[in-house]
C-alpha cells in the first residue's frame, strides 16, 4: 500500500467492506454516478479554478485523477487499496479526511461505496457528457408499441427498469394536450368532435399538422423564447421606463410560424445587422442584443454599466444557447466547469461593437411595415420622376426666365402682381395698369362703386387676396372705404373665404375686424398708414393655379369712391414668409442678376436656371406635387413603429479582463472576441471575430451543446421535464441525461434536418411516448415519482398566460389578432404608484386590447402584471429557463376576483345560455366542460354544479343588487335580453369551473 502513514481502523474496516463490492455486477457509470459526486463535493477545492485550487490537485480532469503524485495517484484503476482518493474519503482523521469537515460538505456511505466500486471496476473515465461530440447512436430494436425512434429508446429504458408504458390517452385528453402544447389554447368544440369521431387512421397526424400550421403555434412557442431572452417593455433599472421593442416579439412569432431554421433564427438575432442580406426584418431580429436591462439614472457611472451590460449579455447568450453558467467566470475561473475568466470576457468582446447609450435613453429606430415600405418606395419613385421634370431646362422655361427678369426690373420690387386683362365698372370706367401704382381708373365717370377684374396669376398656390384702396397724390383720404360684397371665381368655379381670425397678411398688418360683422366670411380690413384701407381676403382652402388659370374678382363698395382720386391695387400671396423669402433673393442670385445677361458665364447661367426652376410658374404644379409627396411620405414615416435594433460601431469598445470583476480595475489584459477555448480552440489571429462568427460557431456541427440544449427544452415543454432535468445547466453541477442516447439521437436528427423546429415537434408529439395517459398507478408512483423513465405522460401546470388565454378562448372573447403593440388589461389601481422618474399611472385599454393573448400583455419588469405574477410568470430581469410552479391560495383569489376572470366567467355564462336551452342547466354545464376542459362532466360533477346554480339563483333572487354588481364587472356591456338572476347564477358556476385544478393543468 502507498497510503499516507497511519491508516485508521475505520479505513481498514472500509476496505474490508469493499472486498464484497469490487466484483459487484451493478456497473458504476462515471458520468451518471461518479462525476456528480466529485462535482458536488470536490471541485470547489480541486476543480477548474486555479485561484482556489488546493494542493495543486485537480479531480475534474483525466490527468488529475490518474497521474502519480508524491503520495501516489488519487485513482489507481482496479485497486481502491492503492488509490489515495479512497484513503482520504474513508479516513476518520479530521485532518486527513476529504472533504474536510470545515468545508460543510460530506459524503454519504453510499457515495463512498460508489467511488470505491468505480475504482474497483476499472475506473472507466469519460469527459463530461455535454462537452463530448455528439454522434448519432444506433436505434434500439423496438416492438409494435414504438411509433418512431423516440419510442425505441424509451422502450429500451423501460425494459432495463422493468417498467411498462401506460395505455394511450383517450382522444379528448389527447387533443386538449396537443392543442395546449402546440398553440397554448384548448380545442374548439368542433375540433374536439371532429377528432373524437374520426375513423381515419391518419386523423392524429393530420391534427398535428393543422396545429403546427396555425398562427397560434408561433405565439405559443414565442412565449417560452421570450422568457429565455428576457423580453420586456421596460428597461428594468431605476425608473424602469418604457422601451420600444415589441417589433422584436412579433419577429419571433413570425419566424417560428414560418419555421425558420434554428441556425438562421440564431444568426438573425445575434447578428441580423451584419448579415450580407441584412434588411428591415433582420435588423428587428438584432433587437435581441438590446433586450437587457439599462439605466437612465442621473449620476450613474457609464463604465460601471458598460460592465453590467457586458456581463448580462454573456450570461444570457451562454444560458440560452449553451446551457452554460458562464456568468460564474466573471470574477474568477469557473469552479466546476472548464470555463476560464478569459472565456467570459472573450464572449463579452463579441458585443463590444453594439452601439448603445451607457447611461440614458436608448434611441429606437423606425422600422416600416411591408405596406409602409411599399408606399414609401412608390412615393420615392414618383418624387424621382417629378424631380427629373423639375431639373429639366426647356425653351419655355428660358422665355419665362427672361419675362421674370424683365418684370422684376420693371417693378423694382418682388411683389407678386396679378396681370390684368380687363377692368371695368357699372359706369363703364376703364383702368390702366401701372406696375408701380396698381390700377388707375380713368374715363368718363368720376365715381366707382363696383369693380370687376379678370386676370391671370403667376403664382402656383393662392391663399390670400389683398385689395389696397388708397388715394392718389393730392386726393382725399379713403380710409373709410367699406366693402359691401365680394365674390371670387377661379377657373370659373366659385371660391369661399375662410375665417377672418387667421388671414395671411403683408407688411405686418393686423386684422382690425370683420368687414361685414361676420367673422366666418374671411373678410377683414386693416388700416395702412393714415388714409388707406387694406382688405385681407383669406381663402377657405389654398387653391393650386397655373399661368393659364383665369381669376375673376368682383368688388362692390358700400359707397362710391372718386375714380380719379383712388388707386386700387390687388395682390395675392401664398404665404407672407414666402414673400419675404422672394424679396430677399439668395445672395448668389442677386449677384448674378446684377451681371448683364450677355456677360454671364456658364456657371452663372446654370445657377440662375436652377434657382428659377424653384419659382417658375410653369413648374408650379410639379413643385406642388413634390411638396404633396413629401407631406405624404412624412405622414407615413410618422406612423412607422420604432424598435431598438443593433448597429455595429466601427471602433468597438475596449474589453479587458477585469480582476475579480472590478470595473474600476483596468490592469487586466485586453481581450478579443472568442468563444470558450476548451470548446472552440484558439481563435484565429488574423482578424477580429464578429457576432456573426459567434452565431455560426453556435450552430456549427462541431459544437456539442446547442442542439442538445434546444431539443432538451422542447422535450421539457412536451413532457414537463427534460431529458436533462437541469435545463439551465448542462455543466458539471447539472443533472446527467436520463436517456443520453435519445438526447444525442434527437440532437443529431434536429441538426441534420436543417435545424427544423417543427420537425422536432412532429417527432415528439407523434411518438407513443407522448400519447400515453398521464394517469399513474400507485406502484408506478412509488417506482418513478418524477416520471424520469416516462412510463406515463407528465402532468404540467399551465403557464400564467395560457390559463388566461384558455378562459378567453372558452368564453368567446379572445381577440385573435396576431402581433402589434403591447396591451394593458385590467390592473389594480395604484399598483404602479411606486414607479418614479417619472411617476405614472396605469391606464387599462378599452375594447379589443382587454382580450388579447397574455403574450401581448405589457411587461413591466419591476411591477409585472399582478395576475401574471400570481401564476409564476417571470419578471424577465434575467434569462428564465424554468418557471417555478406553485399552487397558492392567492391564485384561487385571482381566478375568483380578478376583473378579467369575473368578466370571462360572465361571458362564458352568456355563451352557454345562448347555445343551450334556457331551462337545461345540466346542458349548460355540459357545454362549459366541453369548451373549457374538452370532456363531458361526470354525474357527480353535474350534481354538485347544478346544486350550486340552484343555491346561487335563490341568493341573487333575494339580492338583485348583488346580481347586478357581479354582472357589471368589466367593460363588456351587460346583455339586456337575458334574465339577470339566471345569468348571475350561471356566472357563479363558471367561476368555479375556471378555478378547478383541472382547468389549470395539462394532462
Amino acid at each position: 500500500m502507498r497510503f499516507l502513514r497511519g491508516a485508521t481502523l475505520a479505513f481498514s474496516i472500509g476496505l474490508a467492506l469493499l472486498n464484497g463490492v469490487a466484483q459487484a455486477d451493478d456497473h458504476v457509470d462515471f458520468l451518471r454516478d461518479v462525476r456528480p459526486i466529485l462535482s458536488d463535493t470536490c471541485y470547489t477545492c480541486h476543480g477548474p479554478d486555479a485561484g482556489t485550487r488546493k494542493a495543486r490537485l485537480r479531480l475534474d480532469t483525466r490527468d488529475g485523477l490518474f497521474s502519480e503524485r508524491d503520495l501516489g495517484a488519487p485513482v489507481v484503476p482496479g485497486s481502491p487499496e492503492d488509490s489515495t482518493l479512497v484513503e482520504r474519503i474513508l479516513s476518520d482523521d479530521e485532518g486527513n479526511r476529504m472533504p474536510p469537515p470545515k468545508s460543510g460538505k460530506n459524503l454519504t456511505a453510499n457515495q463512498r461505496e460508489t467511488l470505491a466500486r468505480w475504482i474497483a471496476q476499472g475506473a472507466e473515465y469519460r469527459g463530461h457528457w455535454a462537452y463530448q461530440p455528439a454522434t448519432k447512436p444506433t436505434i434500439p430494436a423496438a416492438g409494435p408499441w414504438a411509433a418512431n425512434p423516440i419510442d425505441a429508446f424509451i422502450a429500451d429504458a423501460h425494459e432495463r427498469q422493468q417498467l411498462k408504458p401506460a395505455p394511450p390517452a383517450d382522444r379528448e385528453t389527447l387533443i386538449r394536450r396537443l392543442s395546449l402544447d402546440l398553440t397554448g389554447l384548448p380545442p374548439t368544440p368542433q375540433e374536439l368532435s371532429t377528432f373524437r369521431d374520426a375513423s381515419d387512421p391518419d386523423a392524429y397526424p393530420q391534427e398535428v399538422e393543422r396545429l403546427l400550421q396555425s398562427p397560434r403555434y408561433g405565439e405559443r412557442m414565442a412565449q417560452y423564447w421570450l422568457d429565455l431572452v428576457r423580453y420586456a417593455d421596460t428597461v428594468g433599472y431605476h425608473g424602469d421606463n418604457h422601451q420600444e421593442i415589441w417589433l422584436y416579439r412579433d419577429w419571433v412569432i413570425d419566424a417560428l410560424n414560418a419555421n425558420m431554421p434554428f441556425d438562421q433564427f440564431t444568426a438573425e438575432q445575434l447578428a441580423g445587422d451584419l448579415l450580407p442580406n441584412a434588411d428591415r426584418r433582420t435588423k428587428v431580429a438584432s433587437g435581441y442584443n438590446r433586450l437587457l436591462m439599462t439605466t437612465r439614472e442621473g449620476g450613474a457611472q457609464a463604465k460601471e454599466y458598460e460592465a453590467k451590460y457586458a456581463a448580462d449579455r454573456v450570461r444570457n447568450v451562454s444560458s440560452v444557447w449553451l446551457g452554460a453558467t458562464l456568468g460564474c467566470a466573471q470574477c474568477h475561473d469557473h469552479k466546476f466547469d472548464p470555463y476560464a475568466s478569459r472565456d467570459f470576457y472573450g464572449m463579452a468582446a463579441f458585443f463590444a461593437d453594439v452601439k448603445e447609450t451607457s447611461v440614458g435613453e436608448q434611441q429606437p429606430t423606425q422600422i416600416p411595415s411591408d405596406d409602409q415600405a411599399s408606399q414609401v418606395a412608390r412615393i420615392d419613385h414618383l418624387k424621382e420622376a417629378v424631380a427629373q421634370q423639375l431639373g429639366t431646362w426647356t425653351p419655355t422655361l428660358a422665355r419665362s426666365l427672361d419675362r421674370w427678369e424683365a418684370e422684376r426690373t420693371m417693378r423694382g420690387s418682388r411683389w407678386r402682381v396679378l396681370v390684368p386683362l380687363t377692368v371695368d365698372s357699372d359706369q363703364g370706367a376703364i383702368a390702366e395698369f401701372d406696375p408701380y401704382e396698381g390700377w388707375k381708373p380713368h374715363g368718363m365717370t368720376s365715381e366707382i362703386e363696383t369693380l370687376r377684374l379678370s386676370l391671370f396669376s403667376e403664382l402656383s398656390l393662392l391663399t390670400t387676396l389683398r385689395l389696397v384702396i388708397q388715394p392718389s397724390k393730392g386726393a382725399a383720404s379713403v380710409e373709410n372705404a367699406e366693402l359691401a360684397e365680394l365674390s371670387l371665381k377661379v377657373g370659373g368655379m366659385p371660391v369661399g373665404f375662410a375665417h377672418a381670425d387667421a388671414p395671411v397678411l403683408r407688411r405686418g398688418g393686423k386684422p382690425d375686424s370683420a368687414i361685414d360683422g361676420d367673422p366666418s366670411t374671411g373678410w377683414s380690413f386693416a388700416t395702412v398708414g393714415a388714409r388707406s384701407t387694406e382688405l385681407i381676403l383669406t381663402l377657405q382652402h389654398p387653391i393650386e393655379v397655373s399661368p393659364e388659370t383665369q381669376i375673376d374678382v368682383q368688388v362692390r363698395l358700400a359707397k362710391p369712391l372718386n375714380a380719379r382720386g383712388t388707386i386700387f391695387r390687388l395682390d395675392s400671396t401664398d404665404d407672407a414668409a414666402d414673400i419675404q423669402a422672394e424679396r430677399a433673393l439668395p445672395e448668389e442670385i442677386e449677384r448674378i442678376l446684377e451681371v448683364v445677361t450677355s456677360e454671364r458665364n456658364e456657371t452663372q447661367r446654370a445657377a440662375l436656371a436652377a434657382y428659377f426652376r424653384t419659382i417658375a410658374p410653369e413648374l408650379a404644379a410639379s413643385r406642388a406635387a413634390l411638396s404633396a409627396l413629401a407631406v405624404e411620405k412624412q405622414r407615413i414615416e410618422l406612423a412607422m413603429p420604432t424598435t431598438l435594433v443593433t448597429e455595429s460601431m466601427t471602433e468597438p469598445r475596449v474589453v479587458r479582463l477585469l480582476p475579480r470583476g472590478n470595473w474600476l480595475d483596468e490592469s487586466g489584459e485586453r481581450v478579443a472576441p472568442s468563444p470558450p477555448t476548451f470548446l472552440a480552440g484558439e481563435p484565429p489571429g488574423d482578424h477580429r471575430l464578429s457576432r456573426l462568427d459567434l452565431a455560426r460557431w453556435m450552430t456549427d456541427g462541431e459544437n456539442p451543446l446547442v442542439a442538445r440544449v434546444f431539443v432538451n427544452r422542447i422535450w421539457k415543454l412536451a413532457f414537463g421535464r427534460g431529458l436533462v432535468a437541469t435545463a439551465d445547466d448542462f455543466g458539471s453541477q447539472g443533472a446527467t441525461p436520463s436517456h443520453p442516447e435519445l438526447l444525442d439521437w434527437l440532437a443529431i436528427e434536429f441538426r441534420d434536418s436543417g435545424w427544423d423546429m417543427k420537425h422536432l415537434w412532429r417527432l415528439i408529439v407523434t411518438s407513443s411516448t407522448y400519447r400515453q395517459s398521464s394517469i399513474e398507478s400507485d406502484e408506478l408512483r412509488q417506482l418513478d415519482p418524477d416520471n424520469v423513465w416516462l412510463a406515463r405522460q407528465g402532468r404540467v401546470r399551465l403557464d400564467a398566460e395560457v390559463i388566461r388565454d384558455q378562459a378567453l378562448a372558452a368564453s368567446g372573447l379572445l381577440v385573435p389578432k396576431l402581433g402589434g403593440p403591447s396591451v394593458r388589461p385590467y390592473q389594480p389601481a395604484g399598483y404602479w404608484s411606486y414607479l418614479n422618474f417619472p411617476t405614472r399611472e396605469y391606464e387599462a385599454d378599452k375594447g379589443a386590447g382587454l382580450y388579447r393573448r397574455g403574450l401581448y400583455t405589457y411587461w413591466c419588469r419591476t411591477f409585472l402584471h399582478p395576475s401574471l405574477l400570481a401564476f409564476d410568470a417571470p419578471t424577465r430581469e434575467e434569462c428564465t429557463v424554468d418557471r417555478p410552479r406553485s399552487n397558492t391560495p392567492l391564485q384561487a383569489l385571482v381566478l375568483l376576483n380578478d376583473p378579467i376572470y369575473v368578466e370571462l366567467s360572465r361571458a362564458l355564462a352568456e355563451r352557454v345560455i345562448r347555445e343551450v336551452a334556457s331551462d337545461d342547466i345540466p346542458g349548460r354545464i355540459h357545454r362549459a366542460f366541453t369548451l373549457l376542459l374538452s370532456r363531458v362532466p361526470r354525474s357527480e360533477e353535474l350534481a354538485v354544479l347544478a346544486d350550486l346554480y340552484t343555491r346561487h339563483q335563490a341568493d341573487y333572487a333575494g339580492d338583485q343588487a348583488a346580481a347586478e354588481a357581479l354582472l357589471n364587472v368589466g367593460e363588456r356591456p351587460v346583455p339586456h335580453d337575458l334574465d339577470a338572476i339566471d345569468l348571475a347564477a350561471t356566472t357563479s358556476v363558471m367561476r368555479v369551473l375556471l378555478n378547478l385544478h383541472e382547468s389549470l393543468m395539462r394532462y
